[in-house]
């Protein structure tokens, strides 16, 4: 998640070069177009809504980056979307 936000802080000045429009209509293209849903969600740099949106049928996924304007642009896609629980390592405690 921090690479997404961090990839957030540096793309999210580039909207013009990238597909953009309403939210609503992003969010709804991406559900009838392609199954997806939204799947996680963060805060990134000026107050950018990153979200993940994938679909379990077809294993695509969409990144996109939600401005507080209300404009969502696509930042990244691709295939085979797997869910993942990872546990953080156990810290080792001095002797």
């Amino acid at each position: 998640m921090l690479f997404l936000l961090a990839l957030a802080g540096t793309q999210v000045n580039a909207q013009s070069q990238r597909a953009c429009a309403p939210r609503d209509s992003v969010v709804q293209r991406l559900a009838t177009g392609y199954g997806e849903t939204r799947r996680s969600v963060g805060l990134g740099s000026n107050n950018a809504m990153i979200e993940v949106f994938a679909s379990a049928e077809s294993g695509s996924w969409t990144i996109t980056v939600t401005m507080p304007n209300g404009v969502t642009c696509l930042v990244a896609t691709g295939q085979s979307y797997e869910a993942m629980a990872e546990t953080l390592p156990l810290q080792e405690k001095d002797a």
